[in-house]
């Protein structure tokens, strides 16, 4: 099968290869922008991270496709207007597969060889039905061939700490994460998780059926009380009950909540590093200034960061 793809892409580091590497990896996730003032402001926390040297960063992609071509628009100018190493999301959901090799083929073309490979929500509803495309593909390893046959790609999966929303159990959500894997994924992200128990059991539970594929956890700090809030839909699982006490304590001073948002993200991903996880992933929601910060406590630590 043949996309008219350059036979190799033009040499850039493999995310898969950094992941499997020595040192921690630390990585951003941003998401693209749907007005000029979003835009603006990813470009700012794009610029303020970059001094960081993080080893690559990823921008998603919009429930339903729907910020396809904001994505590859966006991966494509950090490839080239940035020192970053970038990684694009793509989802199967509301795409033929006609669609999803058209993409591929511009990813190829501006030499980004680097991509997480996600099903995707329903439009509007996350939890609403699953449709297949008439035309496309059903589940996220399906997509991962797809990369895996039509370009020298690096392919990355997520990952579900306490389970995928639509999974019926962790045996069952274990074994759909494992077919990914099998599929020919490279390494895996998971969602995000505010307990290290959460991404310690997930890792025994995989590497128990067998699987050695590396995992990286994605966190992100609470800044308010708001992302508490949210939590359960942005990471399809409840707020561990014991961190949440200790934020309702002090839920009427904002300053407050973010500084212990700040410090348990921090302590959470020194615990993590001390159990040699592959790297940190940290979700952005497009703003540098609470991720700088836990980065800056991480940094406090010896050979956490180089």
């Amino acid at each position: 099968m043949s996309l008219g793809l350059p036979s190799k892409l033009p040499a850039s580091p493999s995310i898969g290869e950094l992941i499997n590497g020595a040192a921690p990896t630390f990585s951003f996730e941003f998401f693209p922008p749907k007005t000029p003032a979003g835009e603006q402001l990813l470009w700012q926390a794009i610029r303020e991270l970059e001094s960081l040297r993080p080893s690559f960063v990823s921008i998603t992609y919009g429930a339903g496709g729907t910020t396809r071509d904001t994505t590859v628009a966006v991966t494509e100018r950090v490839a080239t207007e940035t020192t970053l190493l970038p990684m694009a999301h793509l989802t199967a959901v509301n795409h033929s597969v006609a669609e999803l090799r058209n993409v591929i083929g511009r990813l190829a073309g501006a030499g980004i060889r680097n991509v997480l490979a996600v099903r995707g929500d329903p439009p509007g509803d996350p939890m609403g039905e699953w449709v297949k495309h008439p035309s496309g593909i059903s589940y996220a390893a399906d997509l991962v061939r797809l990369l895996r046959e039509v370009g020298d790609f690096s392919v990355g999966v997520a990952a579900f700490p306490y389970k995928h929303p639509r999974s019926a159990d962790v045996e069952s959500d274990t074994r759909w994460f494992i077919d990914k894997c099998r599929a020919g994924a490279d390494f895996a992200i998971t969602q995000m998780f505010f307990d290290a128990d959460e991404y310690l059991r997930l890792r025994d539970r995989v590497a128990a059926a067998g699987c050695d594929t590396p995992i990286v956890p994605g966190v992100m700090p609470v800044t308010r009380m708001a992302t508490i809030a949210r939590s359960s839909q942005l990471s399809g699982a409840p707020f561990p009950a014991h961190l949440l006490s200790r934020f309702e304590r002090i839920a009427d001073d904002e300053a407050a909540v973010r500084e212990l948002g700040i410090d348990l993200c921090g302590e959470m991903c020194a615990r993590l590093l001390d159990e040699g996880v592959p790297g940190i992933h940290f979700i952005t929601l497009n703003r540098s200034t609470a991720t700088r910060e836990v980065w800056q406590q991480l940094a406090t630590t010896p050979a956490v960061v180089a």
